[in-house]
């Protein structure tokens, strides 16, 4: 039976004082014995010197001492009282042959009487021998000797019997009060030893309390020991590995979460096991390609013996060398490209494998991605190039157009006519289409100078647009260079709503911005600034009735079920910015145009402000949502990553 450490302790003290009352139980019953033994002797050398007085009494010279002895009353009562005496089992005076001639017994006179072991001897042994002479047998009788004298004769000798059981019941008697009080003080001493063993283990059952809870995951476990002793300097180092242990597992969930979290989210199908072949991890893309795929489950068990990954990683499990890539089909999921790795602790001994399956179909539309993507930017740098080439003639024709209207202003105060000379033109009069010059002369057919200069200005509004057209485009291909930083939105809206007051007071809208509490972005100051300069001003646009913009911005993070953001208290991942007016709405048929380059709904629109605003917003690793009801609003929602 296995004991704990109360237990030993109980034990132990109890053996301890329990020794010690044998012992002193021992030592008190040697004493007792030897007492007892001495006191036996005495009292048979005091009734043998009563015998031996009687004797010279009534013996004289010349008599028959055994007659004599025999017939003497007075002997004769003091044999009989000598049964009475304590211990005492007989007395007899015998002759030299060992017959009794006279004892306490009549009936035993004239018969040989047994010699005992010696009282004196036993009294001179030790007292583990006296005990041994006392409680051995059923009992046995001791003999005190002492010689009758007729003269310098010895005639006989008195021989008095000590009996060892009678001695015994006595001490078994003395003995009863002595064994009750060692009793009573083993049972004080169970009881004390069990007290003491709660107090002395108190400490350690806190501290098992303590390491169990550390067992069970749980973080900042700390230990209530104010003793000024070892188990209170244990319980110091306890809570201070506790707090280290604390800190190193929070910032390993960190790690672990963020590692399950990108793992989670790639594409190839991972999955860990360990030595013995069990799973200890599978993402989701693993998960459907092996739907009874759980942790704890024999790997072995979700796949045919003669698939292909299952034959990499018994390989790898033998070899502990990584194996593959290597085609494998997986039913209805398609193909995959699996591969396994080996998985070393720092002794380089194998903890586990894992297992990988790449998604070849979507590697494929990776690479045709890629590929239409390089083919878009190639013909964005081409379109930039070609609109560079427009933008310079028609800065040409505006400067032309310019000295053709200062060519009319200078014939304002006479009539002119044109014609067309022989020669060079002269400077500065302008030059047709066919590089022909033109000169004002008095000749010639009369011209309507106001129509003319009326056909001037149209053919400037239309360059003048196209050019503002050229102008969006190549600010929309351009690169820019992000100049990433910590934004503070409350100050960034203090920049941007006086510029957007004048243009809601005229449509009568009111302002209302709640951004006070909303944490830093991560962004381009100007960049930003002109985007939700873009949403406010279209936002009032869209009201010319009147109405309401409500600027809203706070701390998001995307939900784990939904993928849609959700409110937090506190830090979050993203900042959420929504601009919602009560205006005019948009068509449900234009939403999924609005942020085409070029599409307007408006009468006087360009069509760039909105398609800048979802690329700066791409360009910031953010999202904007747009939701919209005819007649009723609409709200576009902006989320930035968090500084």
């Amino acid at each position: 039976m296995r004991l704990g450490i109360k237990g030993k302790q109980v034990l132990g003290v109890t053996s301890i004082v329990g020794a010690v009352v044998v012992i002193l139980s021992l030592l008190h019953l040697a004493r007792l014995a030897s007492v007892s033994l001495d006191e036996s002797r005495a009292r048979a050398e005091l009734l043998a010197n009563a015998i031996v007085n009687r004797a010279s009494e009534v013996v004289v010279t010349g008599a028959d001492p055994y007659g004599t002895l025999r017939g003497d009353p007075g002997l004769r009562s003091i044999l009989t009282s000598s049964l009475l005496a304590k211990d005492v089992m007989f007395a007899a005076i015998v002759d030299p042959d060992g017959h009794a001639f006279v004892h306490g017994d009549v009936g035993l006179e004239g018969q040989p009487l047994p010699a005992g072991e010696d009282l004196a001897s036993v009294i001179a042994k030790s007292s583990v021998s006296q005990i041994r002479a006392i409680y051995s047998g059923q009992g046995r009788n001791l003999e005190f000797h002492q010689p009758l004298l007729l003269g310098d004769k010895a005639f006989g000798s008195i021989r008095i019997g000590v009996s060892t059981l009678l001695i015994r019941n006595d001490l078994t008697a003395s003995l009863r009060d002595a064994v009750a009080t060692a009793l009573v003080a083993l049972a004080i001493a169970v009881l004390g030893a069990m007290v003491l063993a709660q107090l002395m283990l108190r400490p350690i059952h806190v501290i098992r309390t303590g390491l169990t809870r550390l067992g069970r995951g749980e973080l900042g476990v700390r230990l209530d020991l104010d003793q000024a002793d070892e188990f209170g300097e244990l319980g110091t180092f306890f809570n201070t590995v506790s707090e280290q242990l604390s800190a190193d597992r929070s910032q390993m969930a960190g790690q672990v979460a963020n590692l399950e979290s990108a793992v989670e989210h790639l594409e190839d199908a991972v999955g860990i096991v360990n030595a013995r072949g069990e799973l200890l991890f599978a993402n989701p893309a693993m998960r459907m390609l092996l739907p009874a795929a759980a942790p704890g489950v024999a790997f072995e068990t979700l796949l045919p013996a003669d698939h292909v990954l299952r034959q990499l990683s018994e390989q790898t499990l033998v070899s502990r060398q990584s194996r593959g890539p290597v085609p494998a089909a997986f039913g209805d999921s398609g193909e995959r490209l699996v591969m396994t790795h080996a998985v070393n602790d720092p002794k380089g001994e194998l903890v586990g494998i894992m297992l990988v399956a790449r998604n070849m179909e979507y590697l494929s539309q990776m690479q045709s991605t890629v590929r239409y993507s390089r083919k878009l930017a190639a013909l964005g740098r081409l379109s930039a190039g070609v609109a560079h080439e427009v933008k310079n003639p028609l800065n040409a024709m505006m400067i032309h157009l310019e000295l053709l209207r200062q060519q009319f202003a200078t014939v304002a105060t006479r009539p002119s006519t044109l014609r067309e000379p022989q020669g060079r033109p002269e400077p500065g009069r302008g030059t047709t289409s066919s590089g022909r010059a033109l000169a004002v002369t008095a000749a010639g057919p009369t011209v309507d100078r106001e129509a003319a200069l009326q056909h001037v200005d149209v053919i400037a509004n239309e360059i003048r647009r196209l050019d503002e057209v050229v102008q969006g485009f190549l600010k929309f291909a351009r690169p820019e260079d992000l100049k990433l930083q910590p934004v503070a939105l409350a100050t960034l809206f203090d920049e941007v709503i006086p510029i957007v007051r004048p243009e809601a007071e005229r449509a009568g809208v009111e302002l209302v911005v709640e951004c006070g509490a909303a944490p830093d972005v991560n962004g381009d100051p100007a960049m930003l600034r002109q985007a939700f300069l873009n949403l406010a001003l279209n936002a009032c646009q869209a009201m010319p009735n009147g109405g309401t913009l409500r600027i809203h911005a706070e701390a998001v993070r995307p939900s784990r079920a939904s993928g849609r953001p959700e409110l937090v208290e506190g830090r979050g991942r993203r900042v959420s910015i929504a601009f919602a007016d009560t205006g005019v709405g948009i068509r449900p048929e234009h939403l999924q145009r609005i942020f085409d380059l070029y599409f307007t709904t408006k009468e006087k629109g360009s069509g760039i402000g909105l398609s800048m605003v979802y690329r700066t917003v791409q360009m910031h690793d953010g999202e904007i949502e747009v939701q919209s009801t005819p007649g009723a609003g609409t709200t576009f929602r902006v989320l930035l990553p968090q500084a």
